[in-house]
């Protein structure tokens, strides 16, 4: 059974004067223990579709089911708990709040779970040691690299136990090296614990590391389909 099942989600916007089509009839599905690379040049419609999966924008049409859940039924309380619970996103400029050491940035999503301190405390040294920076805890994020603040922004997306992750250009402020640790660290943490991952890219060499690679065209998936997701 998917974990992610979306049919024909489409989305317009409007500029004033004419309606531009951003997203056309697209569907997927997507399984646990599976990553897929979202292909796609600039305008294609990859960051609407991947905000459409995780509920922070609506289609005009279709259906999207995840985990079991109708998101569209969702009043905005209730959708914002269920993102909580089950989407880790991962942002392309990391989202890391300055302010906050590196573990109190992990911390925020598990206290708004409402989680006891003492879980929070294991999940933070958890993921941490995961990716690598557990003496970094301490300090404040804007002392880390690029590189170091994207593994903390994925023990971040982690930390909650989602089933999903998605990934907007995860690497897209890094260099090649940095890019390509991060990359490994993501896809091998996806398989250890067998959530399921869309990573949004424009980079095929990016695309080359996931399970399934679907591409968008002026809003379609001319590439791959839903029998292609898995």
């Amino acid at each position: 059974m998917p974990l992610l099942h979306a049919e024909h989600l489409s989305k317009t916007y409007h500029d004033g004067r004419k309606r531009l089509p951003v997203l056309r009839d697209a569907s997927l599905a997507v399984y646990p223990g599976v990553s897929i690379a979202l292909l796609g040049q600039s305008g294609s419609g990859k960051s609407t579709l991947l905000n459409i999966l995780g509920g922070l924008e609506r289609p005009d049409s279709g259906t999207l089911d995840i985990a079991g859940q109708t998101v569209a039924q969702l009043e905005e309380p209730e959708l914002t708990r269920f993102r909580r619970k089950t989407i880790g996103y991962i942002y392309q400029l990391f989202n890391l709040i300055p302010t906050l050491s590196v573990a109190e940035n992990i911390d925020l999503p598990l206290e708004l779970l409402g989680l006891q301190h003492a879980e929070r405390q294991r999940r933070i040294e958890h993921w941490l040691n995961a990716v690598g920076l557990s003496a970094r805890a301490s300090d404040y994020v804007d002392r880390l690299s690029g590189g170091e603040q994207q593994r903390i922004a994925i023990a971040r997306a982690l930390a909650p136990q989602p089933r999903l992750i998605l990934a907007d250009e995860p690497t897209g402020n890094l260099d090649a090296q940095t890019g390509r640790q991060v990359l490994e660290l993501l896809f091998e943490l996806t398989r250890e614990s067998e959530r399921s991952l869309i990573l949004v890219t424009h980079s095929q060499v990016v695309a080359q590391n996931a399970d399934r690679v679907l591409t968008l065209h002026e809003g379609r998936i001319v590439q791959g389909d839903s029998s292609q997701a898995w």
